[in-house]
């Protein structure tokens, strides 16, 4: 076979094709989505020669294996893993030729959460408003890889790209996100916002592409009762019932009726991407978003 496609052999915990996401619908009720980690993202695709906005695969903590039909270059990118073509060991953060038939092993990530596989002619599945990502909590795009999946490539745009090193920062030690206030700020007391900005959280293993959970002291609220549902942004901290502080990611739901005390600048969540569950938290409140 010949073809430009690729099937899946091993799905791992949850792999699912991203690009730069649906920016501009959140009136329609259908989040950005998208890379949560976009610097690997584009790194991966300027590796491989493609736009940096080309679909990739993003891989959740044990990564994937895949098994191109077609000889084609790849790059692994995002957090360090063991990569292998039938076994035998290939780069990661380099682009790699693969030959039709052979299985690319995308192993599980030595640091951080989330590796980042782009295709020379990118992941051609058919765009949903102008995207090809994965979108959990609308189910539009693609649905997460699973055993057997097939998808097709697009052509090859430019080629490959070598470089004497790739960068790297790895997972935080802490994840130190930055915040302005945010629309319901009055909705908690002064003794909250200290807890916001003084307290260490840490990553809970309960968070997902929708949102980073937190584990740590509950902010109290000043005002009780039900928020009419409003809209909500990338990166808005949410405080729902129970008192600790959700952080909106790619996924995120467009409207929710929980308070938002702060929201975090777009900049940082690469960064929490990548942050482990377990890994500590300090929100550092400033003046403006």
């Amino acid at each position: 076979m010949t073809d430009r496609a690729f099937a899946v052999v091993r799905a791992g915990a949850l792999t699912s094709v991203q690009d730069r996401g649906r920016p501009g619908h959140a009136h329609l009720g259908v989040p950005r989505s998208g890379a949560l980690d976009e610097p690997a993202r584009d790194l991966a695709n300027r590796l491989v020669g493609n736009p940096s906005g080309a679909a990739v695969l993003e891989t959740t903590l044990n990564g994937c294996a895949v098994r191109p039909r077609c000889a084609v270059t790849v790059a692994v990118t995002g957090a360090p893993c063991r990569v292998t073509v039938d076994g035998r060991p290939a780069a990661w953060g380099a682009p790699v030729r693969v030959a039709a038939g052979a299985v690319l092993d995308v192993g599980s990530a030595a640091d951080g959460v989330r590796s980042y596989l782009a295709f020379a002619g990118g992941i051609a599945c058919e765009p949903v408003l102008g995207s090809r990502s994965t979108d959990l909590l609308s189910g539009l795009g693609p649905a997460p890889l699973t055993h057997g999946t097939v998808l097709p490539l697009g052509p090859v745009a430019g080629p490959p790209v070598y470089a004497d090193a790739v960068p790297w920062q790895g997972p935080p030690r802490e994840l130190v996100l930055r915040a302005g206030p945010g629309p319901r700020t009055d909705w908690f007391t002064a003794r909250a916002l200290r807890t916001l900005a003084t307290a260490v959280y840490r990553v809970s293993p309960t968070g997902n592409r929708i949102g980073l959970r937190t584990e740590g002291p509950p902010l109290e609220r000043a005002v009780d009762g039900e928020l009419p549902s409003e809209g909500m942004v990338l990166g808005a901290v949410q405080v729902p019932p129970d008192g600790r502080p959700v952080v909106f990611l790619a996924d995120h739901p467009t409207t929710g009726g929980y308070p938002v005390i702060a929201v975090v600048r777009e900049r940082d969540l690469a960064a929490a991407a990548q942050a482990a569950p377990g890994t500590p938290i300090r929100f550092v409140l400033t003046g403006r978003h």
